[in-house]
């Protein structure tokens, strides 16, 4: 948990106040009320404007809300048929872990059984919180998603954070969607995560340009351990492992799951697929491409093994997760089991220990884009580019329920306050929470001028300088993969200018992008007509980014004329002028060269001119180049991403 420093007392936590006045609704599987992370010390009173209430249903008495716990509600329909009774209360853990790091309290010595030991707190710890239960074991169903998103934009909370993720379909069939549009319609920002499917492309979910999509990335923070060949080779990888290691200099025999039996399924260690005789005593690769890691140990144990090593195979690469395995056990990326697999077939007797590291700071690189983050291109709108942010998502600690084991194993019977998982369902809360501050800072602002804030400031590099990698294979990320970067909070609060857009400019968006009346009707929920709306394309959506499509069998020179216009949200006056890094194979040209402004809130449109003259591509070229356009005063970097694709 945590994304900012204190230290800046003209910060963002400063300007907001920490968010103490802004609420937060987060749809998932609940909260346990009672952690740490939720106490109400010195918090001001309850804001008047609330309308929620606290019906935590059974086990959860309305005595369990406080003034930073407001509110508490549960929607089931399968319940509701049975006529059972349920509860806001989270018995998976998720939604303890996703709305602690969004505005947890500080919790001196936190940690996972003495791992990322420190002070743990959300990002706006003083912001208020209202939970929606609309996940429940089988699922988080369509009905009560739809339920839980109006309830909370009828209480009154200012953002919505939701970290559940459907396959991307068109808007008006998309549930989240269609919630998402009538809360930003009421000026709620809605934040979600962008999925866990990467590195595949056109796998981002939640794409709708009035969501604020989050893909993940990594920390500096890593919990490392080894695996040591019997050759003298050590083999880094990632655990979180508490128990009894092995005594040091203590090899034991290390076998291939996919050794262990004739079938080819028993590498990824399906339950009852392995060999008793062939496992026991022995450490034990096991592939994994998919499915509950946990599990995969598990079944090695079961079946006698002494250790456990996880070892990606396509599509995961190299990136790394770190689990509280309950036996010695740690995972390695792809080209690691590569190294681990020759070793074990040119050995008679292949051998290996394992030593457990802990906690260990200042990793490098970092942060890098999660290989699992799912990736654009926008399979639904094309012309919008996702995801729009990125943000810590990678081995994170938060609050977790005291019911729960940490591996929600049911043969694990330990029991801890705080957890660390990783995800996109991680790295949303953390922009969710910045999205809090922002509201904080500035009461006024629309969602669109928060979203605008958080991508023109967002960085496009790691602490060294260097340009954001992507975990999978630490090449150099695509923009697909970051989108405008990693968010900047402290940047963020004060961003100079800001792409602004109303409800009107995002139907304009959905009739220029062809859906019917009937379509726009679902996802609007109100009579809408397109007839007779301002005729624009789908690339004049006034977006923070900027993303045209060509026709790779076009003559070699076509123009695109993009529209945008930003508001001055700074003080005093101010002039901003132009810098423009083209993308591979085009000519980027903006009709004016300076933007003067006179006062906070005076608006200015400029037009870009993208020519594509397909320099140095071959003809019938397909794919994308990126570049930006980047509008500044001196002080502030007014940042919009350029993405030009030939298909």
């Amino acid at each position: 948990m945590g994304l900012i420093g204190t230290k800046d007392k003209h910060g963002i936590i400063n300007e907001s106040d920490s968010g103490s006045n802004v609420i937060i609704g987060v749809l998932d599987t609940g909260i346990w009320p009672e952690h740490v992370s939720f106490n109400d010390q010195d918090l001001e009173p309850v804001p008047s404007r609330w309308r929620g209430k606290c019906d935590g249903g059974d086990n959860f008495p309305e005595n369990l809300c406080n003034k930073k716990l407001i509110g508490a509600r549960y929607y089931s329909t399968e319940l509701y048929e049975q006529q059972q009774q349920g509860s806001a209360r989270d018995t998976d853990g998720h939604g303890t872990h996703t709305t602690s790091t969004i505005a947890g309290r500080h919790v001196p010595n936190a940690s996972l059984l003495g791992f990322a030991q420190g002070v743990a707190n959300g990002v706006a710890p003083k912001s208020r919180i209202a939970v929606y239960k609309v996940c429940w074991e089988d699922g988080c169903p369509v009905y009560d998603i739809l339920a839980g998103i109006d309830a909370a934009v009828e209480d009154g909370v200012d953002v919505i954070s939701i970290s559940i993720i459907g396959d991307p379909v068109p808007y008006h069939e998309d549930p989240i969607a269609i919630g998402a549009f009538g809360a930003i319609e009421k000026g709620v920002l809605f934040s979600a995560s962008g999925g866990n499917n990467g590195p595949t492309d056109s796998t981002i979910a939640n794409v709708a340009p009035w969501i604020t999509t989050v893909g993940a990335s990594t920390i500096d923070r890593r919990f490392l351990a080894d695996l040591v060949l019997g050759d003298g080779s050590v083999i880094t990888g990632s655990s979180l492992y508490k128990g009894d290691g092995f005594p040091e200099g203590k090899y034991l025999p290390l076998i291939y799951a996919g050794n262990a039996s004739n079938s080819k399924i028993v590498a990824t260690c399906l339950a009852g697929t392995l060999n008793k005789d062939l496992v026991h005593g022995k450490i034990v690769l096991c592939d994994h491409h998919d499915g509950p890691r946990i599990e995969k140990a598990e079944v090695v144990r079961e079946a006698g093994g002494v250790g456990f090593v996880l070892a990606n195979v396509e599509p995961m690469g190299e990136g790394l997760i770190a689990d509280a395995f309950l036996i010695p056990g740690l995972a390695i990326t792809q080209s690691k089991r590569t190294t681990v697999l020759q070793y074990i077939s040119s050995n008679k007797n292949p051998k290996a220990t394992l030593i457990f590291k802990g906690t260990q700071l200042g990793v490098k690189p970092a942060p890098v884009v999660a290989s699992f983050s799912s990736r654009g291109p926008n399979s639904i709108s094309p012309s919008v580019l996702k995801p729009d942010i990125i943000a810590p998502g990678v081995d994170i600690l938060a609050a977790w329920p005291d019911g729960v084991p940490p591996t929600e194993a049911a043969a694990d019977k330990r029991r801890t306050e705080f957890n660390i998982i990783s995800g996109t369902s991680m790295s949303c809360p953390h922009v969710s929470g910045v999205a809090a501050l922002l509201k904080g800072a500035h009461p006024n602002w629309s969602p669109a001028m928060i979203k605008s804030a958080l991508m023109t400031t967002a960085y496009t590099v790691d602490h060294d300088g260097k340009t954001l990698l992507d975990e999978k294979d630490y090449s150099v990320s695509s923009i697909f993969g970051f989108g405008a970067g990693h968010v900047d909070p402290n940047k963020a609060v004060d961003p100079g200018l800001v792409y602004d857009l109303s409800v009107d400019d995002y139907l304009n968006f959905l009739c220029a992008s062809n859906y019917n009346t009937g379509q726009i009707q679902v996802i609007t929920r109100k009579a809408v007509s397109c007839s007779g709306v301002q005729q624009v394309k789908m690339w004049d959506l006034n977006y923070p980014s900027i993303l045209v499509s060509f026709d790779a069998s076009a003559p070699s020179k076509s123009e695109v004329v993009v529209n945008r216009a930003v508001t001055y949200v700074g003080d005093g006056d101010s002039t901003y002028t132009i810098n423009i890094t083209n993308p591979k194979g085009v000519t980027v040209a903006v009709d004016q060269e300076k933007l003067i402004f006179k006062k906070k809130g005076q608006k200015q449109s400029y037009v870009v001119r993208i020519l594509s003259e397909k320099v140095g591509l071959h003809h019938n070229y397909s794919g994308s180049e990126s570049g930006r356009l980047v509008w500044t005063d001196g002080k502030h970097q007014v940042t919009s991403p350029i993405v030009v694709t030939w298909s």
